[in-house]
């Protein structure tokens, strides 16, 4: 429960912030110091679970319980408080006053609810320890190294051979220096595994003069560490020794020796920091192995080797359940084979469970029914065998976890099985969610990114593929891993409501808005739901017997507290009034198939803490133009429009000021006029996608006032289409450009040169239809210094000059639909970064220029370049 309280109060933290901003005073009656005392007070709560959250107790949960309540209380006052006035602006004085007083009245309430669980609070510090002698791995019922203990004893290395000599090989160099070894990996991989086997491996023992074992996890006292190391010369005087005498007397014991020293599950490198003072550096090749599932343990271990654990093939899968089944590594049971291989394949590679699997059907029956149960309840079966076995095991990441990192690692239970994450649409989700805590000089969605890597390098999440640059673009999680979020949800009650809320209007059939799948006809009309239902959407929704039971305060937790996804199909343009109510609505996506010309309606303003707004449209449909409320919504951090001709309100002569400093994404918005006002009000812009289409004359593309581009210094990422008739005379960009996409512009190719000399750090530039002039390119010295990603795409160029100098940092080049083409320039092949080169549908002289520059590089022994034809790799025999 203290991980939903924690999130509660950043969530209420955010809220109080935005209605103190200039954007929000100057609209809203606000009695500045009791928001101010009530923000003091909720610092003292959020610093309170920072310390002693980790603390697992029922007087610790309790009052969780009570500081998760009184936040969400806040926050419905503040919301009813902020709509009220949106609303009810035009309302008499003594209406107004009567709704600010009733407000101050609410506030004090929670402020003295607040109070009270403090006072609770302060007594509870009293009786409980130093917070730092609370470790979270302590409260747990069993390390994970005891756990695997019972399988490393008689455990075998089949999938493992490869890492085996490998690791080996690394640990017997001839290097002398002392070295550490870190093995890295996600709980129940093998690491354990992997490291006995070398331990007790013949050769390695015969290699080292001394071979020592020490499990760290539940362990960090350095003390006993070095009793356990000197426990052959240890004597009954050793435990009146200082640390400092053990230490000493460890060193003359290793002095002159070649020893192997296993620090298995390590989570921290205190010990390690103690513990090398002891260790003599003599050069006699002696090693230190660690595993570990923290790869930032190996940057602290400082430690230029590591060896990264992948999850098993499906071979090496099959293999490994034949073994752990059938105690051999094929299986004697034909009609078992199929379903056993769909099993191993669901295990996703994970040692852990394969062998929990494996363990379990082989005390089966060995019936094709029995293994098709287990087959459909894969994951549950695993997580629930053996006394919750590999739970246990998995669930020490989860309990290591920093309490702020927790809320980000259980939301990941809200996608489905195998779901491929969008990076960047994960960061804005947990940003909407509102449990990100703010880090000085950085936007929440950096400190979105930051998160995901910390859990990326914990092994809690796994990165599915990557974009140019190496940058991640989809990650996952383990269904496993999964199982634990959905647990441990239960737990902490963090899923107090529902993430995702999806409402199907118009559809013809009912499904269940918290999850979308289940069929369902029993309904929950928003009315019945909590105060805050005054402002909440009228539609009534369905809600399956599943998700009722997984959110049992769902008829008294606003349902709508942060997101809502809506799907709309032939409805009336009254429903759009009834679905845009809910206030507090952090992340909005509405999807319409209606016939008619899409708008939103003008209560769009009621949304006042709207920071992620997407729709889309059905194809066909006339022009959109967003209301102006739009440019009153200073929240707003992402604007995402449709691929159609979606319009900004003109605001021309407007009295409008409220800045939306917030606003980072603009998308696909026509005809775009970058006036004065818009940069002022739109400072921090960094996506930018926008086409033109009508005009040739040069005094309509002023009308545009593309020069401002320039202006916006912070803007890293612009698209800019056109009908052919937009010409670099009418553009500016602004230096700190990183990518750049033109589509139908109107530039010839000697002109690229200007493009590439004014900005300095641009890394993505994308040529598309017939955005340049001409069919010669002749490229001159330093034109794009630190350009990786080139793409062109249906240009009409048929000579391409180059040289090698051209794009020394070039790592990915795209040729699509380039039928005039004659050939690449041989020279490219020579850029030392290139890694990969991507043809579709181009002429068959440029495929062959391909074909010999990848020849011409694996004959220099470059094998790192990689060549796609229509998505096909090339191979040269």
């Amino acid at each position: 429960m203290a991980v939903a309280a924690y999130a509660s109060l950043l969530s209420l933290t955010r809220m109080l912030e935005s209605i103190q901003s200039p954007a929000r005073l100057h609209q809203l009656r606000l009695d500045t110091k009791q928001i101010q005392c009530l923000q003091a007070k909720v610092k003292l709560l959020l610093d309170f679970l920072e310390v002693y959250g980790q603390r697992r107790s029922q007087e610790m949960e309790d009052l969780a319980t009570q500081i998760a309540d009184a936040a969400e209380e806040a926050e419905d006052a503040v919301d009813r408080h902020v709509v009220d006035q949106l609303r009810d602006g035009s309302q008499d004085e003594s209406h107004r006053e009567a709704a600010f007083s009733s407000f101050c009245q609410d506030i004090d309430k929670v402020i003295a609810k607040i109070e009270s669980i403090i006072k609770e609070l302060m007594m509870a510090k009293e009786e409980w320890a130093d917070p730092q002698e609370q470790k979270p791995i302590a409260s747990l019922p069993v390390g994970s190294s005891d756990v695997l203990s019972s399988i490393d004893k008689n455990s075998t290395v089949v999938g493992f051979d490869e890492h085996l000599v490998r690791v080996m090989d690394e640990l017997t160099r001839d290097e002398l220096d002392l070295q550490i070894f870190p093995i890295v990996g996600m709980g129940g991989i093998g690491k354990t595994t992997l490291a006995r086997n070398i331990f007790e491996h013949p050769y390695i023992v015969n290699h080292f003069d001394m071979c020592k074992w020490l499990t760290i996890s539940q362990e960090n006292n350095v003390r006993k560490i070095v009793l356990d190391l000197l426990n052959d010369v240890k004597t009954e005087d050793d435990n009146k020794k200082t640390l400092a005498e053990l230490g000493n007397l460890l060193h003359k014991k290793l002095f002159g020796r070649r020893y192997l020293i296993v620090m298995d599950d390590v989570w921290n490198t205190n010990v390690w920091d103690d513990l090398k003072l002891f260790l003599p550096k003599n050069k006699t090749g002696s090693r230190i192995l660690v595993t570990t599932r923290l790869s930032n343990v190996v940057v602290s271990l400082s430690s230029n080797k590591s060896y990264m654990m992948d999850f098993l093939d499906e071979d090496k899968s099959w293999n490994l359940l034949c073994q752990e089944t059938f105690s051999q590594e094929s299986c004697p049971y034909p009609e078992l084979e199929n379903i056993g291989k769909d099993i191993a394949k669901g295990c996703k590679g994970l040692p852990l469970a394969i062998v929990v699997i494996g363990g379990l059907l082989g005390k089966s029956n060995m019936t094709r029914e029995s293994w098709e149960l287990v087959a459909k309840n894969l994951t549950s079966v695993a997580n629930s065998e053996d006394d919750d076995y590999c739970l246990r095991i998995l669930s020490l990441s989860y309990h290591n976890l920093p309490i702020h990192l927790k809320p980000c690692f259980l939301y990941m239970g809200v996608f489905r099985e195998d779901y491929k994450i969008t990076v960047s649409k994960l960061a804005k989700l947990w940003v909407a969610e509102g449990f990100l805590k703010p880090i000085r000089g950085k936007s929440l969605e950096q400190v979105a990114e930051a998160y995901l890597r910390d859990l990326i390098d914990r092994n809690l999440i796994l990165v599915r593929t990557y974009g140019h640059g190496r940058n991640i673009e989809t990650c996952g999680i383990h269904d496993l891993l999964r199982d634990v979020c959905l647990r441990e949800n239960e737990k902490e009650n963090f899923m107090r409501s529902p993430k995702v809320q999806r409402a199907y209007i118009g559809s013809g059939y009912d499904m269940c808005f918290a999850c979308g799948r289940n069929p369902t006809s029993h309904k929950i009309d928003l009315n019945e739901v909590h105060v805050a239902s005054q402002q909440t959407s009228l539609v009534s929704v369905s809600v399956c017997n599943t998700c009722r039971n997984m959110y049992p305060r769902l008829t008294r937790v606003r349902l709508v507290r942060v997101r809502v996804i809506v799907r709309t199909r032939g409805f009336s343009r009254e429903s759009y009034e009834e679905i845009l109510h809910p206030t507090n609505v952090r992340y909005l996506k509405v999807k319409s198939s209606a016939d008619w010309e899409f708008a939103f309606p003008s209560t769009m303003a009621l949304l006042w803490n709207l920071q992620v707004l997407t729709f889309g449209l059905k194809s066909g449909l006339p022009k959109a133009v967003l209301p102006p409320e739009i440019f009153d919504m200073p929240q707003l951090r992402h604007l995402i429009a449709p691929r159609k001709s979606v319009f900004l309100p003109d605001q021309t002569g407007s009295q409008g000021s409220v800045s939306m400093a917030n606003l980072q994404t603009l998308f696909h918005i026509t005809n775009f006029r970058c006036t004065e006002e818009i940069v002022q009000r739109m400072p921090n812009l960094k996506e930018l996608k926008v086409s033109y289409y009508g005009g040739t004359g040069s005094m309509e593309w002023s009308y545009y006032c593309l020069y401002n581009l320039a202006r916006l210094s912070k803007l890293e990422s612009l698209f800019v289409g056109s009908n052919g008739l937009l010409s670099l005379e009418n553009l500016r960009f602004p230096t700190s450009l990183k990518e750049l996409r033109l589509y139908g512009c109107s530039i010839p190719w000697e002109k690229l040169k200007i493009v590439g000399s004014l900005l300095p750090n641009l890394k993505v530039l994308s040529l598309s239809k017939n955005t340049y002039k001409g069919r010669e390119w002749n490229q001159v010295e330093g034109e794009f210094p630190r350009l990786k990603v080139l793409t062109i795409f249906d240009c009409q160029l048929v000579w391409w000059r180059a040289e090698n100098v051209n794009f020394p940092n070039l790592e990915s080049l795209v040729l699509s639909f380039m039928w005039k083409l004659e050939e690449m320039p041989s020279v490219i092949g020579d850029i030392p970064t290139l890694r990969s080169i991507h043809l579709e549908s181009c002429n068959n002289s440029v495929v062959d220029s391909a074909m010999q520059i990848l020849e011409e590089q694996q004959s220099y022994g470059n094998e790192s370049l990689q060549l796609y034809v229509d998505e096909k790799q090339v191979c040269v025999s």
